[in-house]
């Protein structure tokens, strides 16, 4: 079942972008009157298809789904004496230069429309989402050292306003990758008055930009105490006499902040006794319980065999249509300059080509989202068609922005390039996507096996 939902999610997401990328081109080019011969969803062996309208298009599926055309009438890819006369002026590389430079562009500018799109609806919905609030940072981190405390809440960062954890890991990101030092206002949770640090990221690697490089600075999300749940009747909580709904807020007389710190105190502790604080509805209570050991891959752990539990804080993100779509263009914006820059620090070698995900581990997270839910697809599906925009913007031959390429050199030069030189850079574009084909397919095996 979970095979088949990731498989749907992701035919469905690539169908979405495939169609509405090649859409941008069909459009723009009926508005500049050429002869669209083929739209088709998928590459390869035609499936099904059928003409349709004055011109007879066919529109087309093929056998692999990993891409689309739209094939117009072009005197490169057959011979000009089978072009009808009253069709000629249609032929694409009869029209003026701007005219082709719009029919190309139109793909990718759809991609980043659609982006736009979802990204207003999700803005304009609104979710429940975790805020800047900051968990106890481990004593040797630098946000310790900065004076970062547990429950300080980040408000600002460079003085751009942050309220939730995305917008702080999303501008966190950015000045990491451009090894900026950002200044961080937050909150303080005991004086309740204003502070700012600086951060120091310019230390931070590509490594540590491709996991999670917050935790690297001490930087968590808050949660809520630990709560426990359900566990076992024979378990070593219930035997000591904890009961669902029991919050625990020490351990040998020191604090438990959260379930993270419960869970990691327990493992610790194999075989010893624990003197346990509890608050129970208001009642503080104190338990012994010594956890169960058990021995894992990693070693032996003290086990309490009990459900627990802890939530951060939300708060509800939610914007009208007039300030969503701002907003939705600003994040379009960064995103597709951030993954530009992340390009070419991976061309310049300063970001690992382990970044570079294939359609395994796409459609890996088109599952994963799906599972979470439609916010997280919708998101899913903003952030993968901008992606494609600015992959197909990249100056290599084949692709829409090496066709920009040629006909920005015909702007400069008042003459097109040469058939030949076309073909060329053709198949040196096609040997470049396949090596990217198969880095990108490799890493995606990587990712997937077990370690």
């Amino acid at each position: 079942m979970n095979f088949i939902q990731t498989l749907v999610a992701f035919l469905f997401a690539l169908g979405v972008l495939i169609v509405f990328h090649e859409l941008g081109h069909y459009w723009v080019a009926r508005w500049c009157n050429v002869k669209v011969l083929r739209f088709s969803i998928g590459m390869g062996k035609v499936l099904f298809s059928r003409r349709l309208g004055k011109d007879k298009t066919e529109w087309a599926l093929a056998a692999l789904p990993l891409g689309g055309y739209v094939k117009m009438l072009d005197l490169r890819e057959q011979d000009g004496e089978q072009i009808a006369s009253e069709d000629l002026n249609r032929e694409f590389t009869r029209q003026s230069v701007w005219k082709r430079i719009a029919i190309v562009s139109a793909g990718p500018i759809a991609n980043f429309i659609l982006a736009i799109i979802l990204f207003s609806i999700l803005f304009m919905v609104g979710v429940d989402e975790p805020i800047a609030k900051l968990r106890q940072p481990d004593v040797q981190s630098q946000a310790y050292r900065l004076g970062l405390r547990a429950n300080d809440v980040v408000t600002a960062i460079d003085g751009r306003p942050v309220q939730f954890w995305s917008e702080l890991r999303w501008e966190l990101l950015k000045n990491a990758i451009e090894k900026k030092d950002p200044v961080v206002t937050l909150t303080s949770s005991s004086t309740h008055l204003p502070y700012q640090v600086v951060m120091q990221l310019n230390q931070i690697s590509p490594d540590d930009i491709e996991s999670d490089f917050l935790s690297r600075l001490g930087l968590a999300l808050a949660l809520s105490e630990a709560r426990l749940g359900n566990f076992l009747p024979d378990s070593p909580a219930f035997r000591a006499g904890f009961q669902k709904g029991d919050i625990v807020t020490g351990i040998d007389g020191k604090p438990v902040l959260d379930s993270l710190d419960l869970i990691a105190i327990v493992k610790a502790s194999s075989g010893r006794l624990l003197h346990v604080k509890v608050n129970r509805s208001g009642d503080i209570l104190e338990l012994l319980v010594t956890p169960d050991t058990e021995v894992t891959d990693k070693g032996v752990v003290g086990k309490l065999k009990v459900e627990v539990s802890s939530f951060p804080e939300t708060a509800k993100h939610q914007d009208s249509l007039l300030g969503a779509i701002p907003k939705a263009v600003q994040r379009t914006w960064t995103t597709s300059a951030l993954t530009l820059k992340m390009m070419a620090k991976m061309l310049t070698g300063e970001v690992s080509l382990k970044n570079i995900t294939g359609p395994l581990t796409i459609a890996d997270y088109a599952g994963q989202t799906a599972k979470t839910g439609l916010i997280s697809y919708i998101s899913f599906l903003a952030f993968i068609s901008i992606s494609l925009g600015v992959m197909n913007l990249l100056p290599i031959p084949i692709l829409d922005g090496g066709h920009l390429l040629y006909y920005s050199l015909e702007v400069l030069t008042g003459r097109p390039v040469s058939i030949r030189v076309w073909e060329l850079s053709q198949r040196a574009g096609l040997a470049i996507l396949m090596f990217l084909m198969v880095v990108a397919f490799f890493n995606d095996i990587a990712r997937l096996l077990p370690t």
